[in-house]
């Protein structure tokens, strides 16, 4: 621009002086060794502004031929990374159709010479593992690896991967590898969920519990559902165990948990295996009276025995309050069936199914029906359980 500026302001003052100079074209004289050279002023100077106008054309056609030269050293460069977007966008579509052959050999040759090389690994890695091709598939992982900023996203990815095949030893590996804590990412969190629960380690998901909660990586309903399967994981594991670690996974529980019915039905189970039945029928009947639930009746129904008078008393007492509860009817039932006082366990058997027909209780009144003899009964109860399946 200022080349141009310059190059009008000498037109413009050549056109203001030139009337001046058609009068008086001045005269010129040089001798540069035996050559001599004779011309007016004008010309002379209309000479060099030609010769300086060639000259800056000869060092445009210059600079641009050196510039071609060095550029050509460089096009089969040019050419491969223009190839290589070219797969990996043939490569993003096919992994959008599912075509997974194509978006496999897409990306990997997108790998070669692509701006982003993990990228088009990670997606030739998914693909060859949809495809169960193993082998490939932790190749190009590994290849990603070699990219420091990729090391977590790839172990996260072989996780999932592994966890998907099937291989939860190996999982498990490369999940330590990642150590879960609560500076982890949702994805590691939520990897670690999975194969805790897959490898039934619920000791390491106990642990794992509150930092799933502070970061909310499950919904409300989510995490109560599987904290309520650790718990319970646990009280039964340390229910077949022994005493003391029954009172260790008991005490583990927070007070609000022990006040469930849940995990108080399957520590009274646990305590009554550890020669603790007292204190087992106590804190059950304890619950009946205040917040019976299915799992406590369930619980009663297991830990009662025939020489357990008393109980049963204490339970028979409370027919008028529980008349409509369907739990305390099956609980009575099963406990008369254990006496095989089949009479008994009819008519607790018939209110259960009055209250609702279930598919169990109908089959455990015809059963009860079958041992009083009653044999037409009992097959008209099982036609009726076998019309609600």
């Amino acid at each position: 621009m200022v080349r141009a500026l310059v190059y009008l302001i000498i037109i413009l003052l050549g056109l203001c002086i030139s009337p001046f100079l058609v009068g008086s074209k001045g005269y010129l004289y040089l001798a540069i060794g035996d050559y001599q050279v004779e011309t007016s002023i004008v010309f002379a100077v209309i000479a060099l502004i030609i010769f300086y106008s060639l000259l800056q054309l000869v060092e445009f056609v210059v600079v641009w031929l050196f510039n071609m030269v060095l550029s050509s050293r460089y096009l089969p460069e040019r050419w491969r990374k223009k190839a290589a977007r070219k797969h990996t966008l043939l490569g993003a579509l096919a992994l959008a159709e599912e075509d997974w052959p194509a978006a496999e050999k897409a990306m990997a040759k997108g790998a070669e010479k692509g701006e982003i090389p993990a990228l088009n690994l990670f997606a030739a890695a998914r693909a060859a593992h949809h495809q169960n091709d193993i082998q490939a598939r932790d190749e190009y992982l590994a290849k990603a690896q070699l990219e420091p900023l990729a090391e977590k996203a790839v172990r996260t990815t072989r996780t999932r991967y592994l966890l998907q095949q099937g291989d939860l030893a190996a999982a498990r590996e490369e999940l330590n590898k990642l150590n879960p804590t609560s500076k982890s990412k949702l994805p590691v969190l939520k990897l670690a969920i999975e194969l805790y629960q897959d490898q039934q380690d619920w000791q390491a998901l106990k642990l794992l519990l509150p930092i799933v909660n502070k970061k909310h990586v499950l919904t409300d309903e989510a995490f109560q559902a599987l904290s309520l399967k650790t718990n319970m994981a646990l009280l039964t594991e340390a229910s077949k165990t022994n005493d003391q670690e029954l009172e260790k996974c008991w005490h583990w529980l927070s007070r609000a948990e022990r006040k469930q019915a849940e995990y108080i039905a399957q520590y009274a189970i646990g305590l009554s295996r550890f020669e603790r039945k007292d204190d087992a029928i106590k804190m059950l009947l304890k619950q009946v009276k205040t917040s019976p639930s299915a799992s406590i009746f369930e619980a009663l129904a297991e830990v009662l025995t025939p020489t357990d008078v008393e109980a049963k008393k204490q339970l028979l007492a409370l027919e008028s309050q529980y008349e409509n509860n369907l739990d305390y009817q099956v609980c009575l039932a099963k406990l008369y069936q254990q006496n095989h006082d089949y009479h008994q366990a009819k008519i607790w058997w018939q209110k259960a199914c009055y209250l609702k027909d279930d598919v169990s209780s109908l089959h455990a009144l015809a059963d009860a029906q079958e041992h009083l003899g009653e044999l037409n009964r009992a097959l008209q109860t099982r036609r009726n359980a076998a019309k609600l399946i």
